[in-house]
């Protein structure tokens, strides 16, 4: 099953954010739960935590201002 990795809503005024750290590499391993990214937002940075198991495959890279809902990575 393939998951979709899409850039959360992380406050009722924010649209948009950036990757600032992938904590895994494109095309490893990763478990439900553990640290996947940092999201830097209105001068706050949150780490995300993988929605699911499975290979990484990242689609956004890091620096880049992206909507709300952009498609980051995909687990496979």
């Amino acid at each position: 099953m393939t998951v979709e990795v899409l850039l959360p809503r992380l406050g009722f005024a924010v649209d948009d954010a950036t990757v600032s750290e992938w904590f895994v590499a494109d095309g490893a391993q990763v478990t439900e739960g553990q640290p996947l990214y940092s999201l830097e937002a209105d001068k706050s940075v949150n780490e995300i935590e993988s929605p699911a198991s499975g290979k990484l495959r990242i689609v956004a890279r890091i620096g880049e201002a992206l909507p709300v809902g952009t498609l980051l990575a995909v687990i496979e």
